[in-house]
């Protein structure tokens, strides 16, 4: 992950913007082309070989979750592992959402009520975008069945007390986690979740085609494979159907997955442990973050939910420049080769722990150029021209 490579086969050196797409890893990229190779000569064996591909990257997987590896299997993406839970939670009950969650952890939820799934309840936030534990005890009710939450907010990277949420909401009701902005940027507390999703586009440097879907054996018996296919059966070619699923997260995949993609994430898994794992990486993002909020900060930017401490944000920090059209902010940080993302009047930045020390220095200058020309511009502004004596 420590390879950031230029304009002629990388992102740019001011690339940060890794909570939109992080660029495909160099580790990634190889293992994607050799899987891709197998793909398109599918010599004798290179099947299997493809398979085998998708099963080691699944065991990689279940290492990093602190899982079982039958309670790991591969989506498509976030947004389609969200949907595959939506359909195996079947009602009575009621599902959580907390009201500022990024759209793809809503629509799931939205579109299964009212079709078998669970009931939706939004959540309003207590002076607050992210849900905290008393808000959660406040809103939990007898139908209550599931919570479904962001491990790490995706505009001011608060980390969601995941451990403290479980704890309230117990064993009999289920925590449900959209891990796509933190896995790979910030440890996770991944034990506390029934159900985890998470695609390996943005930290894990992964591209896009999987997703790992975690569905806990401690809830397994609660979940009906919803949108589980022939690839989630025991004997796909039997002469009779339906036939019975097979065991743990796999019951629910549709078919199998894209294999080059999962070797692709599999790998960018294997490379984040060899690197000391969540915490050593996350520690270097935070890092990085935290020098590129105090520059925005001596620019004069406010920074949104800056009482945040630096354990309870990850990798994600927002900014605005008061006086300032944020689309003029965003364009000239463009300009100046520093990529971000504007979210209304918030900019976002979302550094990742190869981004080199001359990306702050970019977006220092950057801001710097910025705040200035206009001070000078208002300042000929305010200069009032001599006007000549009327007789």
């Amino acid at each position: 992950m420590n390879d950031q490579t230029t304009s002629t086969g990388g992102p740019m050196p001011g690339y940060l913007d890794h909570a939109r797409v992080g660029p495909l890893s160099r580790t990634s990229g190889v293992a994607l082309a050799a899987a891709a190779d197998l793909a398109g000569r599918l010599a004798p064996g290179d099947l299997d070989r493809l398979f085998a591909l998708g099963d080691a990257a699944r065991d990689s997987a279940a290492r990093l979750l602190d899982a079982r590896p039958d309670e790991v299997a591969f989506s498509s993406s976030t947004s389609n592992g969200l949907f595959t839970v939506a359909a195996a939670l079947r009602g009575p009950g009621t599902v959580l959402v907390p009201r500022a969650e990024f759209p793809a952890n809503v629509y799931p939820w939205l579109r299964f009520a009212g079709r078998g799934g669970p009931d939706v309840r939004f959540v309003d936030p207590d002076g607050h975008r992210h849900i905290t534990a008393d808000l959660l005890r406040r809103n939990l009710t007898p139908d209550v069945t599931a919570l479904t939450v962001s491990a790490v907010d995706s505009l001011t990277g608060h980390v969601a007390p995941l451990a403290a949420l479980k704890e309230i909401l117990g064993p009999d009701r289920l925590l449900i986690v959209d891990a796509i902005q933190g896995l790979g940027a910030v440890p996770i507390e991944s034990d506390a979740a029934d159900i985890l999703v998470s695609g390996g586009q943005k930290w894990l440097r992964a591209g896009w085609g999987a997703a790992l879907l975690l569905i806990r054996d401690r809830c397994a018996e609660r979940l009906a494979p919803g949108l589980g296919g022939w690839a989630g059966v025991t004997e796909p070619f039997a002469a009779r159907h339906p036939a019975p699923p097979l065991p743990g997260a796999a019951a629910h995949l549709a078919t199998n997955p894209d294999f080059p993609a999962a070797a692709a994430i599999g790998a960018a898994v294997d490379d984040l442990l060899d690197q000391g794992g969540p915490a050593a990486v996350g520690a270097r993002i935070r890092a990085t973050l935290a020098e590129l909020l105090d520059r925005a900060r001596s620019a004069g930017a406010k920074v949104l939910s800056d009482e945040l401490g630096h354990q309870e944000r990850a990798g994600i920090g927002s900014f605005r420049l008061p006086g300032h059209d944020p689309a003029t902010v965003h364009r000239a940080l463009e300009a100046a080769g520093v990529i971000t993302t504007r979210r209304d009047e918030w900019i976002r930045v979302s550094p990742h722990a190869s981004t080199p020390p001359a990306a702050t220095d970019l977006f220092a200058q950057a801001l710097h150029t910025l705040t200035h020309r206009t001070t000078r511009i208002h300042t000929r502004t305010d200069v009032q021209e001599p006007t000549c004596p009327t007789s």
